[in-house]
């Protein structure tokens, strides 16, 4: 399979540090607010990236940090008059109940940036020690100029990134030059050799990564504006600390995701919380939204959009039904077995072909909905066997697995079984009632209902 780089912005085969394993890295949320359907565009894309690669049978080591310490936290926190830390930790939660939502849940390790103040310091102690950092008194900084590829990523000329840079501190050496450790005199604030202080924010991400997969790895991602400063500040210092490179094999980057054509921002009354989101959608018909876009592409969000992809999920999803029905009382063999069996051939290709090639989802899912397309038009005259019909769902299946869906499963059960069972859930859950055992109750007819048994009190 290929993958687009960033760094030589061409696609290239993917091939692995380490033979059938995988270590994927994406810079997480500041942890200062809810999170927006622009991290929602983001954290879906490369959960999908990870399905897959785990579907083609690599193991994925998917690691995400958490800015739970930034002058953002500490000035939302300010205004609210709470401890920082009880803020951070607050939306770190809220966001995690976000991606639940959107069924993005292939992270292995959140990593908590003030859990890793020792590798941080100790990350700037070597910086300073190869001579690509100095100590001002304001705080530390990384010297640029040391790093002579600085700006390889976002193919930026030095001379150009600082022409327009504000010398905020005037003992810097060079306008471009990032901080590594602020020193501070206000809480909240951690000793340090440099006395106390908190970490600059490019630091955390490459002391984080070194941690758990050392000075080089395979995939780094995040959103095409992380790009220029933070993944060169990142590339600037793993590189100089371990002299090793490239620091990533790959750098793949989301693209932006707007509102009605226009860039989401609050000033602009268009700026929607994943929360704000999930008040009116499903989070799978979101997550169909995203995935109908190429994650490199721009995405264009609107309610229209969003009930169209309502539609098309509804679409697969009543095929999957369809298929599962007539699987119950199909015979085991049928001449009409080649035709479908085809169909299902052709189709199936087509849509590996297109996630071979650099995780391309709309043509995937073009390739799903003219499978279905072709097997609603052969299913006029035809009748297939149930060895065909489960080769069929078994491909859902995976579809499902790799998108991040769910399909109902129908189960065959005897009609008189059925109905006796029933009737004692039922008997079960009125006792419950009568017991004022409400949640427990609630959740019976909630189960009962995926499973299509309309229940009402």
């Amino acid at each position: 399979m290929n993958i687009y780089n960033t760094m030589s912005q061409e696609k290239e085969p993917l091939e692995a540090l380490h033979p059938a394993r995988i270590k994927l890295f994406v810079c997480g949320p500041t942890v200062y607010d809810d999170a927006h359907i622009g991290h929602a565009r983001t954290y879906i894309s490369f959960d999908m990236i990870k399905r897959y690669l785990e579907y083609k049978g690599y193991s994925v080591f998917y690691l995400q940090n958490i800015t739970d310490i930034d002058d953002k936290i500490i000035t939302r926190a300010a205004e609210l008059g709470v401890d920082p830390e009880k803020l951070a930790r607050k939306f770190e939660k809220r966001y995690q109940k976000d991606m639940e939502k959107l069924g993005v849940n292939g992270v292995n390790l959140h990593a908590r940036a003030t859990q890793h103040l020792d590798e941080i310091i100790t990350q700037i102690q070597s910086l300073l020690e190869k001579g690509f950092a100095y100590e001002t008194e304001k705080g530390v900084y990384f010297d640029e100029s040391q790093f002579p590829d600085y700006g390889k990523l976002s193919r930026r000329k030095l001379e150009d990134l600082n022409v327009h840079r504000i010398q905020q501190d005037e003992d810097k050496k060079n306008p471009g030059d990032f901080a590594l450790w602020k020193k501070k005199d206000h809480e909240p604030l951690w000793d340090s050799p440099w006395g106390p202080g908190r970490p600059g924010w490019h630091i955390e991400d490459t002391a984080i990564t070194e941690e758990y997969f050392g000075p080089q790895y395979d995939i780094h991602g995040g959103g095409l504006d992380l790009i220029f400063p933070h993944h060169e500040a990142e590339i600037a210092q793993m590189e100089s600390v371990s002299g090793k490179s490239p620091m990533v094999a790959y750098w793949m980057h989301t693209g932006f995701l707007n509102v009605s054509g226009e860039k989401m921002s609050k000033s602009l009354g268009n700026f929607i919380t994943i929360r704000d989101l999930l008040e009116n959608y499903q989070g799978d018909v979101f997550r169909f939204f995203v995935l109908s876009t190429h994650y490199r592409s721009p995405i264009d969000f609107s309610t229209k959009a969003l009930d169209q992809s309502t539609k098309s999920l509804e679409r697969i999803k009543n095929m999957v039904l369809k298929l599962q029905k007539l699987s119950l009382n199909a015979p085991l063999d049928r001449s009409d077995d080649d035709l479908f069996q085809e169909i299902l051939n052709k189709y199936q290709e087509e849509f590996f072909r297109h996630m071979d090639n650099d995780f391309n989802t709309p043509q995937a899912l073009a390739a799903v909905f003219n499978l279905i397309r072709q097997l609603n038009k052969s299913l006029e005259n035809n009748n297939p066997s149930k060895k065909v019909l489960n080769n069929i769902l078994r491909f859902f299946n995976d579809f499902a697995e790799i998108m991040g869906f769910q399909f109902k499963k129908i189960v065959k059960t005897p009609v008189t079984s059925q109905e006796d069972l029933l009737e004692i859930i039922l008997d079960i859950r009125e006792k419950l009632r009568q017991k004022k055992e409400w949640e427990l109750s609630d959740e019976i007819r909630s189960r009962l209902n995926n499973l299509d048994f309309e229940i009402q009190d």
